[in-house]
């Protein structure tokens, strides 16, 4: 008797594609490798995350409000992108969850945190909604999203802000006193 393969079972889970999800990992509290690792690894068991893949772990001075803060605790900082079918808001909530089950307290802005786990861009989607603020606002202005970002994603970029490489060397040269130079245009001032 020849069996035949049982016929192929629709996707339990249809409806929305796959996105790619930029998720930047922070933590200057504790054991901060093993809770960027563990916040991780949570992230990876979500519903409807397919896969996660992570850059390189990156140290980094602390930054308050008023500028770096170099006496406080160094955090280790990271991104994740992550391929999942979850709608921004949901997977936004359930960071925020993540970060609560680490101890995350939010008592201070820019405070010492045990894990901070940004919602950065989720595929091409721009959003003003402040409960739901897509590109996050400031990934453009820091190093520490950037940097991290570059070694998982080369190619990556900000919706309605550019290629992630190019906001890096922008960062960079503004930290130099350099005037960041647009090889785009000839010698002719035409463009």
């Amino acid at each position: 008797m020849i069996r035949k393969p049982p016929p192929a079972r629709p996707d339990p889970r249809p409806g929305r594609d796959a996105a790619n999800a930029v998720v930047a990992l922070g933590a200057n509290l504790g054991d901060r490798r093993e809770t960027i690792r563990r916040a991780v690894e949570r992230i990876s068991r979500l519903p409807l995350v397919d896969e996660v893949r992570l850059s390189e772990l990156h140290e980094t001075v602390a930054v308050r409000l008023d500028g770096p803060d170099p006496d406080a605790p160094v955090y280790v900082n990271a991104v994740a992108i992550v391929s999942t079918r979850l709608a921004p808001e949901v997977l936004m909530g359930m960071l925020h969850a993540i970060e609560e089950e680490h101890g995350r307290e939010r008592r201070e802005r820019w405070g010492d945190r045990t894990l901070d786990l940004d919602l950065i861009t989720y595929g091409d989607i721009v959003s003003d909604d402040p409960r739901l603020l897509l590109p996050h606002p400031r990934a453009a202005e820091r190093l520490f999203v950037l940097d991290p970002w570059l070694s998982v994603d080369p190619d990556g970029e900000i919706p309605g802000r550019g290629r992630i490489a190019d906001l890096a060397a922008g960062l960079r040269a503004d930290a130099a006193g350099e005037v960041a130079v647009d090889d785009t245009t000839d010698d002719s001032g035409r463009g």
